[in-house]
């Protein structure tokens, strides 16, 4: 089973291919109207005659025979439709009226004794987290990288400042 997305996909090319075809032939059409504008003489080159056009043979006009004549259909006559006889219907019989409802009953909810409960036994105190100290950090040798080359027409990179110590 094809997924939406291929779906989608295809009937966007179809459509673009259908589209394209029109535009093809518009082009076509008018570049087979349209005469093309002579190139601009390039001096010291010389000029190429143009080759004669051939002429088109005049077609000879052809005498068709005439049309036979089309046979008139006859008329068809219709029986009568038969009418209908008018039904009469029994009348509805009437909805009953549904019967009120009956108020719900308030509930009392009898009241919670207050229940006494056992003594909890004492929190175990936390130890004492001793502090820790960490060796120093080593520092590294500052690099200096060399410049980066520019090329013509390809812009620079933003350079960002550089960080707050």
């Amino acid at each position: 089973m094809a997924s939406p997305s291929s779906l989608f996909t295809t009937a966007l090319v179809m459509a673009l291919m259908l589209s394209s075809t029109t535009v093809g032939l518009a082009a076509r059409l008018l570049a087979d109207e349209t005469p093309a504008a002579a190139p601009a003489a390039v001096p010291g080159i010389p000029a190429v005659p143009k080759p004669p056009v051939p002429t088109v043979p005049t077609v000879p006009a052809i005498t068709m025979p005439p049309m036979p004549a089309v046979p008139a259909v006859p008329a068809v006559t219709v029986p009568p439709m038969p009418t209908v006889p008018a039904a009469t219907m029994p009348p509805m019989p009437a909805v009953p009226s549904m019967p009120a409802v009956p108020a719900v009953p308030a509930v009392t909810v009898p009241a919670v004794p207050n229940a006494a409960l056992p003594p909890m036994p004492p929190m175990p105190a936390i130890p004492a987290v001793p502090k820790v100290t960490l060796p120093p950090v080593p520092s590294f040798p500052k690099v200096t990288l060399p410049p980066v080359p520019s090329i013509p027409g390809v812009p620079m990179p933003f350079l960002a400042p550089p960080p707050s110590a």
